[in-house]
Protein backbone atom coordinates (compact mmCIF):
# COMPACT_ATOMS: atom_id res chain seq x y z
CA UNK A 1 0.00 0.00 0.00
CA UNK A 2 1.18 3.79 -0.94
CA UNK A 3 1.95 5.94 2.70
CA UNK A 4 -0.35 8.03 3.55
CA UNK A 5 -0.17 11.77 2.25
CA UNK A 6 -0.54 14.20 4.95
CA UNK A 7 -1.11 17.98 4.79
CA UNK A 8 0.03 20.32 7.72
CA UNK A 9 -2.30 23.45 7.67
CA UNK A 10 -3.24 25.99 10.36
CA UNK A 11 -6.42 26.96 10.51
CA UNK A 12 -9.47 28.25 13.04
CA UNK A 13 -12.00 26.19 13.70
CA UNK A 14 -15.55 28.58 12.39
CA UNK A 15 -18.15 25.67 13.17
CA UNK A 16 -18.19 22.08 15.16
CA UNK A 17 -20.92 19.77 14.82
CA UNK A 18 -21.27 16.46 16.84
CA UNK A 19 -21.55 13.51 15.16
CA UNK A 20 -21.81 9.83 15.90
CA UNK A 21 -20.74 9.13 19.49
CA UNK A 22 -17.42 10.41 19.70
CA UNK A 23 -16.49 12.84 16.62
CA UNK A 24 -17.01 16.00 15.04
CA UNK A 25 -17.12 17.83 11.92
CA UNK A 26 -15.29 20.89 11.87
CA UNK A 27 -15.12 23.70 9.51
CA UNK A 28 -12.17 25.08 9.20
CA UNK A 29 -10.51 28.51 7.63
CA UNK A 30 -7.15 28.09 6.67
CA UNK A 31 -4.61 30.05 4.65
CA UNK A 32 -3.69 28.39 2.16
CA UNK A 33 -7.03 25.44 1.34
CA UNK A 34 -9.65 28.53 2.58
CA UNK A 35 -12.49 26.76 4.03
CA UNK A 36 -12.56 23.16 4.28
CA UNK A 37 -14.81 20.04 6.37
CA UNK A 38 -12.44 17.96 8.60
CA UNK A 39 -13.80 14.66 10.31
CA UNK A 40 -12.45 14.81 13.22
CA UNK A 41 -12.66 11.26 15.20
CA UNK A 42 -13.34 10.63 18.71
CA UNK A 43 -12.56 14.30 19.83
CA UNK A 44 -15.03 14.18 21.72
CA UNK A 45 -13.58 11.05 24.29
CA UNK A 46 -11.20 12.17 27.34
CA UNK A 47 -8.34 10.44 26.07
CA UNK A 48 -7.51 12.36 22.86
CA UNK A 49 -4.67 14.62 22.83
CA UNK A 50 -6.11 17.31 20.37
CA UNK A 51 -9.58 18.13 21.61
CA UNK A 52 -8.75 21.43 22.71
CA UNK A 53 -7.92 22.24 18.99
CA UNK A 54 -11.63 21.21 17.87
CA UNK A 55 -13.52 24.14 19.91
CA UNK A 56 -14.96 26.82 18.06
CA UNK A 57 -13.10 29.81 17.52
CA UNK A 58 -9.53 27.92 17.99
CA UNK A 59 -6.59 28.60 15.86
CA UNK A 60 -4.52 25.24 15.60
CA UNK A 61 -1.73 24.09 13.27
CA UNK A 62 -3.46 20.44 12.15
CA UNK A 63 -2.07 17.15 10.47
CA UNK A 64 -4.84 15.97 7.67
CA UNK A 65 -5.13 13.41 5.04
CA UNK A 66 -8.11 13.52 2.36
CA UNK A 67 -9.84 10.86 1.37
CA UNK A 68 -12.44 11.45 -1.47
CA UNK A 69 -14.08 14.88 -0.86
CA UNK A 70 -13.41 15.21 3.04
CA UNK A 71 -10.29 15.76 4.84
CA UNK A 72 -9.35 13.65 8.18
CA UNK A 73 -7.89 14.77 11.71
CA UNK A 74 -4.25 13.19 12.22
CA UNK A 75 -3.08 15.14 14.57
CA UNK A 76 -3.35 19.03 16.08
CA UNK A 77 -1.43 21.19 17.82
CA UNK A 78 -3.40 24.95 19.42
CA UNK A 79 -1.65 28.05 18.66
CA UNK A 80 -4.02 30.46 20.22
CA UNK A 81 -7.42 29.51 22.58
CA UNK A 82 -8.34 33.03 22.62
CA UNK A 83 -9.32 32.63 26.49
CA UNK A 84 -10.25 36.23 26.89
CA UNK A 85 -13.38 34.98 24.85
CA UNK A 86 -14.14 31.81 27.37
CA UNK A 87 -15.20 34.08 29.76
CA UNK A 88 -16.33 37.13 28.68
CA UNK A 89 -20.10 35.72 27.29
CA UNK A 90 -20.97 38.84 25.48
CA UNK A 91 -16.95 38.45 23.35
CA UNK A 92 -17.81 34.55 23.22
CA UNK A 93 -21.11 35.81 21.11
CA UNK A 94 -19.31 38.28 19.19
CA UNK A 95 -16.94 35.89 17.88
CA UNK A 96 -19.17 33.59 17.24
CA UNK A 97 -21.02 35.88 14.60
CA UNK A 98 -17.81 36.76 12.96
CA UNK A 99 -16.71 32.93 12.71
CA UNK A 100 -20.36 32.91 11.22
CA UNK A 101 -19.58 35.71 9.00
CA UNK A 102 -16.43 34.93 7.79
CA UNK A 103 -17.97 31.58 6.89
CA UNK A 104 -20.47 33.28 4.86
CA UNK A 105 -18.34 35.12 2.41
CA UNK A 106 -15.75 32.29 2.19
CA UNK A 107 -15.45 29.76 -0.39
CA UNK A 108 -14.95 26.02 -0.19
CA UNK A 109 -10.97 25.67 -0.88
CA UNK A 110 -10.13 28.69 -2.13
CA UNK A 111 -7.32 30.20 -0.67
CA UNK A 112 -8.50 32.98 2.30
CA UNK A 113 -5.59 35.28 1.30
CA UNK A 114 -6.41 38.03 3.97
CA UNK A 115 -9.46 37.49 5.31
CA UNK A 116 -7.63 34.24 7.82
CA UNK A 117 -5.48 37.43 9.59
CA UNK A 118 -8.96 39.92 9.89
CA UNK A 119 -10.75 36.97 11.63
CA UNK A 120 -7.70 36.33 13.89
CA UNK A 121 -7.22 40.50 14.57
CA UNK A 122 -10.83 40.70 15.55
CA UNK A 123 -11.03 37.46 17.97
CA UNK A 124 -7.35 38.74 19.68
CA UNK A 125 -8.93 42.54 20.14
CA UNK A 126 -12.04 40.85 21.59
CA UNK A 127 -9.76 38.99 23.81
CA UNK A 128 -6.74 39.89 24.71
CA UNK A 129 -6.69 44.05 24.06
CA UNK A 130 -10.21 43.44 25.43
CA UNK A 131 -11.35 46.24 22.92
CA UNK A 132 -14.94 47.42 23.46
CA UNK A 133 -17.40 44.85 21.60
CA UNK A 134 -18.81 47.67 20.43
CA UNK A 135 -16.66 49.51 18.51
CA UNK A 136 -14.92 46.17 17.39
CA UNK A 137 -17.99 45.02 15.92
CA UNK A 138 -18.85 47.87 13.08
CA UNK A 139 -15.08 47.86 12.38
CA UNK A 140 -15.03 44.20 11.79
CA UNK A 141 -17.72 43.65 9.91
CA UNK A 142 -17.38 46.37 7.12
CA UNK A 143 -13.93 45.72 6.71
CA UNK A 144 -14.78 42.27 6.33
CA UNK A 145 -16.89 42.87 3.14
CA UNK A 146 -14.10 44.96 1.82
CA UNK A 147 -11.89 41.96 1.64
CA UNK A 148 -14.49 39.84 0.24
CA UNK A 149 -15.03 42.44 -2.49
CA UNK A 150 -18.25 44.72 -1.13
CA UNK A 151 -15.85 47.60 -0.52
CA UNK A 152 -17.95 50.90 -0.37
CA UNK A 153 -17.41 53.94 -1.98
CA UNK A 154 -16.26 56.31 1.13
CA UNK A 155 -14.25 59.44 -0.67
CA UNK A 156 -17.01 61.67 -1.49
CA UNK A 157 -20.59 61.88 -2.47
CA UNK A 158 -21.47 60.02 -5.49
CA UNK A 159 -23.24 62.02 -7.02
CA UNK A 160 -21.86 65.27 -6.43
CA UNK A 161 -18.29 64.94 -5.52
CA UNK A 162 -17.98 66.79 -2.37
CA UNK A 163 -15.24 65.27 -0.13
CA UNK A 164 -17.57 66.04 2.91
CA UNK A 165 -20.67 65.68 1.93
CA UNK A 166 -23.34 68.01 3.55
CA UNK A 167 -25.70 64.90 6.05
CA UNK A 168 -23.95 62.58 4.93
CA UNK A 169 -25.30 59.32 4.39
CA UNK A 170 -24.38 55.77 3.23
CA UNK A 171 -26.37 53.78 0.98
CA UNK A 172 -26.32 50.38 2.38
CA UNK A 173 -27.63 48.87 -1.40
CA UNK A 174 -25.71 50.68 -3.62
CA UNK A 175 -22.64 50.50 -1.41
CA UNK A 176 -21.98 54.59 -2.05
CA UNK A 177 -21.76 57.83 -0.11
CA UNK A 178 -23.90 60.75 -0.44
CA UNK A 179 -25.40 63.87 0.61
CA UNK A 180 -29.01 64.05 1.82
CA UNK A 181 -30.41 66.24 -0.96
CA UNK A 182 -28.41 63.56 -3.57
CA UNK A 183 -29.51 60.92 -4.99
CA UNK A 184 -32.51 61.03 -2.78
CA UNK A 185 -34.90 58.74 -5.29
CA UNK A 186 -32.68 56.55 -6.77
CA UNK A 187 -31.34 55.28 -2.92
CA UNK A 188 -33.31 51.96 -1.18
CA UNK A 189 -32.17 52.48 1.94
CA UNK A 190 -29.56 54.92 3.18
CA UNK A 191 -28.03 54.90 7.03
CA UNK A 192 -27.18 58.68 8.69
CA UNK A 193 -23.77 59.49 9.63
CA UNK A 194 -21.88 62.36 11.07
CA UNK A 195 -18.55 63.74 10.48
CA UNK A 196 -16.92 61.38 13.35
CA UNK A 197 -19.06 58.01 12.02
CA UNK A 198 -17.98 59.02 8.30
CA UNK A 199 -14.13 59.22 10.09
CA UNK A 200 -14.59 56.08 11.18
CA UNK A 201 -16.07 54.59 8.06
CA UNK A 202 -12.85 56.00 5.97
CA UNK A 203 -10.22 54.59 8.58
CA UNK A 204 -11.71 51.42 8.71
CA UNK A 205 -12.01 50.85 4.55
CA UNK A 206 -9.01 52.77 3.95
CA UNK A 207 -6.64 52.53 6.57
CA UNK A 208 -3.93 50.53 7.74
CA UNK A 209 -5.32 47.09 8.50
CA UNK A 210 -2.98 46.68 11.06
CA UNK A 211 -4.20 49.71 12.83
CA UNK A 212 -8.25 48.80 12.27
CA UNK A 213 -9.07 49.41 15.74
CA UNK A 214 -6.98 52.12 17.33
CA UNK A 215 -9.94 54.88 16.59
CA UNK A 216 -12.21 56.12 19.23
CA UNK A 217 -15.97 56.50 18.76
CA UNK A 218 -18.60 56.91 21.45
CA UNK A 219 -22.23 57.75 22.10
CA UNK A 220 -24.78 58.58 18.69
CA UNK A 221 -21.25 59.04 16.32
CA UNK A 222 -20.95 55.19 17.65
CA UNK A 223 -24.40 54.21 17.03
CA UNK A 224 -24.63 55.42 13.89
CA UNK A 225 -21.43 53.76 12.74
CA UNK A 226 -22.80 50.41 14.14
CA UNK A 227 -26.33 50.78 12.67
CA UNK A 228 -25.03 51.58 9.52
CA UNK A 229 -22.38 48.78 9.16
CA UNK A 230 -25.03 46.12 10.11
CA UNK A 231 -27.71 47.64 7.50
CA UNK A 232 -24.51 46.96 5.18
CA UNK A 233 -24.01 43.33 5.85
CA UNK A 234 -27.49 43.00 5.64
CA UNK A 235 -28.08 44.34 2.39
CA UNK A 236 -25.22 43.07 0.63
CA UNK A 237 -25.23 39.35 1.95
CA UNK A 238 -28.93 39.54 2.00
CA UNK A 239 -29.54 37.39 4.90
CA UNK A 240 -29.69 37.23 8.91
CA UNK A 241 -27.35 35.17 11.38
CA UNK A 242 -28.31 33.53 14.61
CA UNK A 243 -25.43 34.48 15.90
CA UNK A 244 -25.89 38.20 15.50
CA UNK A 245 -29.27 37.91 17.22
CA UNK A 246 -27.59 36.14 20.13
CA UNK A 247 -25.21 38.61 20.36
CA UNK A 248 -28.01 41.63 20.30
CA UNK A 249 -30.24 39.11 23.06
CA UNK A 250 -27.44 39.63 25.73
CA UNK A 251 -27.48 43.27 25.36
CA UNK A 252 -29.38 45.83 27.61
CA UNK A 253 -32.95 46.55 26.50
CA UNK A 254 -31.83 50.34 26.97
CA UNK A 255 -29.07 49.38 24.28
CA UNK A 256 -30.34 47.85 21.97
CA UNK A 257 -33.63 50.74 21.70
CA UNK A 258 -31.60 53.29 20.59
Amino acid sequence: MAERAYIVTKGVVLRETETKEADKILTLLTADRGKISVIARGVRRKSCKYAACAQQLVYSEWTLYQKGEWYYANEGATAELFNGLRTNLEALALGCYFAELTETVTAPEVPAGALLPHLLNGLYALSALQKPPALVKPAFEIKLLCLAGYEPLADSCAYCGRPDPEQPLLDVVQGILRCRSCGAKESALSMPLCPDSLAALRHIVYGDPRRLYSFRLTGPALERLSAAAEAFVAAQLERGFRTLEFYKSLQPPEELSK
